[in-house]
């Protein structure tokens, strides 16, 4: 029995936001944390051929600021929905009442993973190099 369409549209956007949030803060690892985690274990000729593979390593890394600050809008604006979106009632029906508790937890994982991978890149970014020299 398909869903009503209140519910169907809400779990979309409820997962949406967070995965997006997921997908930026992933850009974040690549163009900061992923090159001094290479420079660290010595391995720079790796990341050499790294960047001339994919090119857009450099792009990221030039314009870091600009990635990092789409990301943290994006991180906010999901932790918004998420906020606003916790005492949303349930489905009456218990399966799919049970589905949309277990969605909302996956939902609150998945925008913790990408705090947490925004705020290491972040680290790596902006207070590694600050730190280090």
């Amino acid at each position: 029995m398909p869903s009503p369409k209140g519910v169907d549209s809400f779990s979309r956007q409820e997962l949406l936001l967070p995965f997006l949030s997921l997908f930026t803060s992933g850009g974040t690892l690549i163009c900061c944390a992923l090159p001094a985690l290479f420079v660290t274990m010595g391995a720079g000729a790796a990341l050499a051929g790294l960047t001339s593979s994919f090119p857009a390593l450099i792009w990221l890394s030039q314009y870091k600021a600009w990635v990092f600050a789409g990301a943290a809008l994006l991180l906010v604006i999901a932790g918004y929905w998420q906020w606003k979106a916790r005492l949303l009632p349930c489905p009456a029906d218990p399966a799919q009442a049970k589905a949309c508790m277990r969605l909302r937890r996956i939902s609150w994982a998945i925008y913790g993973i990408s705090v947490c991978i925004f705020l290491v890149g972040a680290f790596f970014a902006f207070l590694a190099p600050w730190l280090l020299t």
